[in-house]
């Protein structure tokens, strides 16, 4: 099943693509005769899934987008105080080639600028063999997950074009800023710049910031936590340039461009974005770049603002119905159908905030579900916030799956998820506990893989599965001898303690069976439905109830009391043995039931 992500990002990606505002940069000759047209999108998570659109594998010079970078590894190198010493964090308010120099000192207002990038890219040390490039270009490929290269082409076009990045250079080292021969610095900078990427690399490079400087995929620790964290604070206050206010207001979230026409922003903890579209507005940033930015920020809730509490992790375990059965008793035959059908009905377990990325979290998951899945629970019971992106999402994944054919069940003790997918025209079932959508899965299951075995709504005691060995004959004989009680939904039918008071078999309806836990809490041990029977265990040595039954709605039962049995007992021992017989056939059915289940939960 598509995620309904995927379908988002299409449909922004062809409504954006009509935008056609702006031109490619044209002061670089090797960049001048791009295609206006190209255009690609790629969202990657936090931990790694990638989502993309368009033009994704073009690739295309990074341009200003390795002014992060390469401002990390100098932090790096070199740490906090003495790159301070060279290079400011506070905006300029200028655009990204303006002298925008502290008076007295020389000293660039930030890194994102081209005069504090020279100054990031002169601190960047030479080790182990590597010069000082091979380090930078080493850094980019870690960060992007593969090995990254230089168009030469370009490079020598940036050489022979970049007068005011050559005039900045030497006006650096005139301030003791750049500290030696200015050339090398100016050469190592356009080569960084010429590094060629991909959105998809990006993407990927963005995601590495946002999972605080290791890599999603590889594992890679690519850059420590502190320098992570100076870099994206100088991306968000000044990473767009003269347009960084406007940026931060209307996206919220740290971000860089680049006059190639690549566009990244960082959403920590969650996302890592990438948009690649040649045509510029007036501040050197990609018009649909931009505007891809500021949509899914508004759409998907991304700005800093309102994605700030992340919460835990939001998918917190996904699991058939096996590893927790209903407990409700079950003919042999209905069990081995229920067996071999346990993977058809998943559950998802969600908790904390679902937020973008956790409900993101949920849709990937729905997305890679296997094909033979028929039931989806989403049990919410342990969400504490749903945010306006989610409910969104759980729509569009409520649609997919009926789409696919798949139906939907929600557990919601507030029942306000529910109830939204059911205002919207979504087949939803709504369930104040898991156990009851646990128990609809198994009804579901058995009525479109065994529709026969399905027992009826009502079934009377000389019909009961536990007496079909007597004969029809002999289980009309014992019928004749029970009374019928009925009880309302909580009733307590007999309580643990209390004396053998005799067999019961349920006719319609459903029963609770409780015993104390070990906290002093009682534990639901199974629920009982019609052709069902209970009360022959407490035949011990002491003829004591072992659990308390609860009435689980009204219930309709009929009882062999202990008086007509100890008479069968002494007048009819014959039939009275056949009784115990079937019943103790009906009770090593169930045992042996219900070890198996448990050996399927411990090998889940």
């Amino acid at each position: 099943m598509d995620s309904p992500i995927d379908h988002y990002l299409q449909r922004i990606h062809t409504e954006i693509a009509d935008l056609k505002d702006g031109k490619p940069y044209s002061s670089i000759p090797a960049m001048a005769n791009v295609d206006p047209d190209n255009f690609g999108i790629v969202l990657a998570t936090a931990d790694g899934y990638v989502y993309e659109i368009g033009d994704t594998r073009e690739e295309f010079s990074i341009q200003s987008i390795s002014k992060p970078f390469t401002y990390g590894l100098a932090l790096a190198d070199r740490g906090m105080d003495d790159v301070d010493a060279k290079v400011d964090v506070e905006p300029s308010g200028d655009s990204f080639n303006e002298i925008s120099l502290a008076e007295g000192t020389g000293r660039p207002a930030n890194a994102m600028i081209n005069a504090g990038a020279l100054t990031a890219t002169s601190l960047v040390r030479g080790s182990g063999g590597n010069s000082r490039f091979k380090r930078i270009l080493n850094t980019y490929s870690a960060f992007a997950g593969r090995q990254l290269s230089v168009s030469e082409r370009i490079y020598q076009s940036e050489l022979k074009s970049g007068h005011r990045n050559h005039a900045l250079a030497y006006l650096l080292r005139s301030f003791d800023i750049i500290e030696s021969d200015p050339t090398p610095v100016i050469e190592d900078y356009f080569r960084q710049c010429s590094v060629m990427v991909t959105t998809l690399d990006l993407a990927m490079m963005a995601a590495t910031l946002a999972n605080s400087g290791r890599h999603p995929l590889t594992n890679d620790q690519v850059l420590d936590i502190a320098p992570v964290e100076r870099v994206l604070s100088v991306m968000a206050t000044c990473g767009m340039y003269d347009d960084a206010g406007a940026w931060m207001s209307s996206v919220g979230m740290p971000a860089k461009s680049g006059v190639a026409g690549g566009t990244i922003a960082v959403l920590p903890g969650q996302i890592g974005l990438a948009v690649y579209s040649p045509p510029l507005d007036a501040h050197g940033s990609s018009v649909r770049g931009v505007a891809v930015a500021q949509r899914l920020s508004s759409d998907l809730e991304l700005h800093f603002v309102r994605a700030g509490r992340t919460g835990r992790s939001a998918l917190r375990g996904s699991y058939d119905i096996g590893t927790t059965p209903s407990g409700i008793r079950r003919s042999e035959e209905a069990a081995n159908v229920l067996r071999a059908n346990l993977a058809r009905a998943r559950i998802l377990e969600l908790n904390g905030d679902l937020l973008f990325a956790g409900a993101e979290a949920m849709v990937r998951e729905l997305a890679s579900l296997d094909d033979d899945v028929e039931l989806v629970v989403l049990d919410l019971r342990s969400v504490d916030e749903v945010s306006g992106v989610a409910m969104r999402m759980f729509a569009e994944a409520a649609h997919m799956l009926t789409e696919a054919g798949r139906s939907l069940a929600v557990v919601d003790a507030e029942g306000a998820v529910a109830e939204s997918l059911m205002e919207d025209g979504h087949d939803v079932q709504a369930f104040a506990t898991r156990s009851a959508a646990v128990e609809w899965c198994e009804e579901e299951l058995l009525e479109r893989h065994a529709a026969g075995l399905v027992q009826p709504a009502r079934i009377l005691p000389d019909d009961s599965p536990a007496l079909a060995p007597m004969g029809e004959e002999l289980a009309k004989n014992l019928a004749a001898r029970m009374e019928k009680l009925t009880y309302d939904d909580g009733e307590v039918i007999r309580r643990i303690g209390q004396r053998f008071s005799g067999v019961y078999f349920i006719a319609s309806g459903h029963v609770q069976t409780l015993m104390p836990g070990p906290d002093g809490h009682r534990v639901k041990l199974n629920r009982l439905g019609a052709g069902m029977t209970f009360g022959e265990m407490a035949l011990g040595e002491d003829k004591r109830q072992e659990t308390t039954v609860k009435a689980d709605g009204v219930v309709e039962v009929w009882r062999l009391p202990a008086e007509k049995i100890a008479d069968l007992e002494e007048n009819e021992p014959r039939l009275a043995m056949q009784f115990w017989r079937a019943l103790t056939q009906d009770a090593y059915t169930r045992v042996e039931q219900y070890l198996r289940e448990t050996a399927v939960r411990v090998q889940d």
